[in-house]
This record gives structure tokens, C-alpha cells and sequence, in this order.
């Protein structure tokens, strides 16, 4: 099985991945550290330990990273992930204990007790991600991959049209905390970054099969992915919107369920409508070289990814 670390902010669509993590029978997750975006981190955690309750997982450490971005306020999420962060689906109340420890101090512990055989999914913004750089410079050669949810890469119309992050260009994990982006994109790890452009398509949209799949299941993730999909509709909001964070998780399950380029990327930190943008150097001559190469997805198997998904989650 392969060991993951999941550093997240559950919101609908990373309770939705998390679920599929733990039930995949092929990833063994090692821990989950929350951060904040969607939500603050402590609501994260509080949501994080609930949906492990929802599913059954066993002895899992949840530990939490900071109430706001490296050197920015927290802003609000202009996407409501409703009153609890959960759909408002009223998950019963924890006991699940957080751990005491800081999340990352949590993310170099397992780095350091796996060296070379753990994988960190970062399905929110990357503030944990980058006060474990900042703890641990060797980090990034200590894990094998680092894949994350963040980003626009201009592949395709939807890397502008479905922008998330408050302005006109940005993706919301990248807009919270761009400093914690630019530290975490220059670090050197093996990045799979998986932005707007295939996360966002409109094929990533919840198909008939899969919805008669959901109805007759009796999966608690089903009933909660069926229970997210009635919150999205009743708020006008597409489906795709529940699965964006579980396509990180399927592609290191099933690393073909994603088509990758290799390219050139800068975050911008500065602009008034360009903060979190990542900005793309595909110039034939004066490209700057400088620019971290990363590992963006550029395509996906929209079929591949939600068989996959239905397996698992009905």
C-alpha cells in the first residue's frame, strides 16, 4: 500500500476525498493534517475527525497548522461549504481526540519515520506544507511525491472561467497563502500540481450511472456524497464541485487518471488583481529559466476517474 500524509481543509469536497483514501484499499494513510482555507484550521480538524468517525477509520492523528496564512489575514471563502463546512449535513459530534502535536511538525515526524516511501496530498492551501519546508530544507527529498490541488494553467477555457479565488485570475488554495505557494512550488519536490484547468471540467460532472450507483448503495460515503450533490443543486452550483479534491487522491491511486506537461510556473504575490496567480512561462525565446518545473495536469480520464470513484465511495 502506499503511505500518504493528507494535509487538507475539509469543506464538502476534501471530506469526499479523505473517504476515498480511506477506503481504497491501496492507500494507508499515515495521518491527516488540516489547514486553513476553506474553513479555519481548527473547524478543519473538527470536521476532519468527523468524517473519519463517519467512515469507520481507525486510530488516524488529525493535527491542525495555524488559524491564518504565513503573513496574510484569512480571507472568506466567497463558495459556502454550508454552516458546518459539511453540507450541512449534521455529522454527529467527536471524541476523536486532535493530536497535540503542530501539523507540521507532523508532516517532517512522517517524512523522517518514511523517508522515501511517503507521499503528501495537499488538497487545500499550502501553508503546512510550507512551514514544514521552512522546519525541514531537506524535506522535499525525503518524500516521494508531493500532489496538490492548486493552480490554473491555462490548458483549457476552464482555468480562467471557473477562477475560485477572490479576482479574476487566481484559484482559491493558491490565493489564500501565495507565499506559502511560491515557498512549496520552489522547494524541489516532485510536484503534481492539478488546478482548475482538469479539476473544474465539465466532465468532471457527477454522471447518471453514477448517481443510480450512489441511490443504492448503503455506504455512509455514498449518502454523503448523495447529501453534498442535493446541497450544491439546491445552491446552483455543479457537481464537479464535490469531486474537485478527490481527483488529487485518485491520481495517486491510479496515476493514469491524469495526463501531465511539464512547465514553467511563478506565483504571483504582489498584484491587486493577479495575487495567487500562477503564472505560466511558455515563451519560445527569454523564458525564465529560474521558474520552478513542476508537473501539471493537463488532461484527464474523466471515465477512468469516476469508476474509480464510484468502486470506492458506492
Amino acid at each position: 500500500m502506499k503511505k500518504v500524509l493528507i494535509d487538507t481543509d475539509p469543506g464538502i469536497d476534501d471530506a469526499l476525498a479523505i473517504m476515498l483514501a480511506l477506503q481504497s484499499g491501496v492507500l494507508d494513510v499515515k495521518a491527516i493534517t488540516t489547514v486553513s482555507g476553506n474553513l479555519q484550521a481548527d473547524r478543519c480538524s473538527l470536521n476532519a475527525r468527523k468524517v473519519l468517525d463517519l467512515v469507520g477509520a481507525g486510530d488516524i492523528p488529525v493535527a491542525r497548522g495555524p488559524q491564518h496564512p504565513l503573513t496574510r489575514r484569512y480571507p472568506k471563502d466567497p463558495f459556502s461549504h454550508g454552516d458546518d463546512g459539511l453540507a450541512n449535513l449534521d455529522l454527529p459530534p467527536t471524541k476523536r481526540p486532535e493530536d497535540p502535536r503542530f501539523a507540521a511538525e507532523m508532516i517532517v515526524e512522517m517524512a523522517n519515520r518514511h523517508a522515501g516511501d511517503l507521499t503528501l496530498i495537499a488538497l487545500g492551501p499550502l501553508t503546512n506544507v510550507a512551514l514544514a519546508c521552512l522546519c525541514d530544507a531537506t524535506l522535499p527529498r525525503k518524500v516521494s511525491s508531493l500532489v496538490a490541488i492548486g493552480g490554473a494553467f491555462g490548458f483549457n477555457k476552464e482555468s480562467s472561467t471557473r477562477a475560485t479565488g477572490d479576482n479574476p485570475v487566481s484559484e482559491w488554495n493558491i490565493y489564500v497563502d501565495p507565499e506559502a505557494a511560491r515557498i512549496v512550488f520552489e522547494a524541489g519536490f516532485a510536484l503534481t500540481a492539478i488546478g482548475l484547468d482538469v479539476a473544474t471540467h465539465d466532465s468532471m460532472a457527477v454522471t447518471p450511472a453514477l448517481s443510480a450507483q450512489l441511490a443504492a448503495s448503503k455506504r455512509r460515503s455514498a449518502w454523503f456524497l448523495q447529501g453534498v450533490l442535493n446541497f450544491l443543486e439546491r445552491r446552483g452550483f455543479k457537481s464537479y464541485c464535490a469531486l474537485i479534491d478527490s481527483l488529487a487522491v485518485a491520481a495517486v491511486i491510479d496515476p493514469g487518471v491524469i495526463r501531465t506537461e511539464k512547465i514553467r510556473v511563478g506565483i504571483e504575490t504582489k498584484g491587486d488583481l493577479t495575487t495567487g496567480q500562477t503564472v505560466v512561462d511558455r515563451r519560445e525565446n527569454f523564458a525564465w529559466k529560474h521558474l520552478p518545473l513542476i508537473n501539471a495536469a493537463a488532461q484527464f480520464d474523466s471515465e477512468r476517474f469516476l469508476t474509480l470513484l464510484g468502486s470506492i465511495i458506492a
